[in-house]
């Protein structure tokens, strides 16, 4: 009976106690332990006891994070304001040194990330024109990149990349702008559009050319081959009918002219062969002349 009190007594508190004290760190955090307000001990993943009521554990999360550094008015070099938004992609080292720095460095170190760049867009956008700011995002993100590494440093903190969101100019200056685009785009489309027909209308005159061309080339050919007949029939006229050229081509112009029913009027007491004769250049005949009195 008195074991069974004593336990009852000693036991179950001591129990209690121990259970009260278990503390479990995930992978994704580490813990900072803290005995009577001053830093005692780091706590890795896995079991951990403490002290109920003496020491105390603050878990740190040491997974990639995101802060939004809210959308802000920014007045750019050419005094137009520019609505802006970024956000910040970090991670606390695992570390002792670098979870301890995180949580006695700075202060909420989460909203000091927010406020830097906030801070440091201010700084970078302000010596850019509205224009340059939209074409050199890039540039914009390093910079802002390496002032927050440069900051954070010692708070234990790792800052991975910063992104810009948006950097979007008044309405009117929008609307202006889109005109400006859709008039470039439209200039670029005529030009086009241009250069197209310019190509397709060299295409026509060249064809047009090479007809032309191919009209010559078979105008000169026939031609060469009329001189050549010619030739030919001059060469053989004087070969076979040596001082008769003339009367030979008389005689074939002649010969075309009847060919088609041509019709020939004949003067009173005239011959048809001195007729003829007379058509081709043929020195006519002689006509006897009647007798007299017959």
């Amino acid at each position: 009976m008195e074991t069974s009190l004593y336990f009852a007594y000693i036991g179950i508190p001591i129990v209690i106690l121990f259970l009260m004290g278990i503390r479990i760190v995930r992978p994704t955090h580490r813990g900072l332990i803290e005995r009577l307000g001053k830093y005692h001990r780091f706590a890795d993943a896995g079991f951990h006891w403490i002290i109920p009521f003496i020491e105390r554990m603050f878990l740190v999360n040491v997974t990639e994070q995101m802060v939004d550094a809210e959308p802000q008015e920014i007045i750019t070099n050419d005094n137009l304001n520019a609505r802006v938004d970024a956000q910040v992609y970090f991670k606390v080292n695992g570390d002792e040194d670098s979870v301890k720095s995180s949580q006695y460095n700075v202060n909420r170190y989460q909203w000091q990330i927010v406020n830097l760049a906030r801070t440091t867009l201010r700084n970078i956008i302000g010596t850019l024109t509205l224009k340059s700011a939209n074409s050199e995002r890039g540039k914009i993100n390093s910079e802002l990149h390496r002032t927050l590494c440069e900051e954070t440093k010692s708070w234990g903190i790792d800052i991975v990349r910063t992104e810009l969101k948006e950097i979007d100019p008044p309405k009117d200056v929008q609307e202006t702008m889109n005109k400006v685009v859709k008039a470039e785009n439209e200039k670029i489309a005529a030009i086009d559009y241009a250069t197209a027909a310019e190509t397709v209308a060299d295409g026509v005159k060249r064809a047009k050319i090479k007809e032309a061309e191919g009209v010559k080339q078979a105008k000169i050919l026939h031609a060469e081959g009329e001189a050549g007949a010619i030739k030919l029939v001059n060469e053989a006229a004087d070969k076979y009918f040596t001082g008769n050229a003339q009367i030979l081509r008389k005689l074939e112009a002649l010969e075309k002219s009847l060919e088609n029913n041509a019709k020939i009027v004949l003067p009173t007491n005239s011959e048809l062969v001195n007729i003829i004769s007379d058509m081709a250049g043929v020195m006519p005949f002689p006509m006897k002349k009647k007798e007299e009195g017959k």
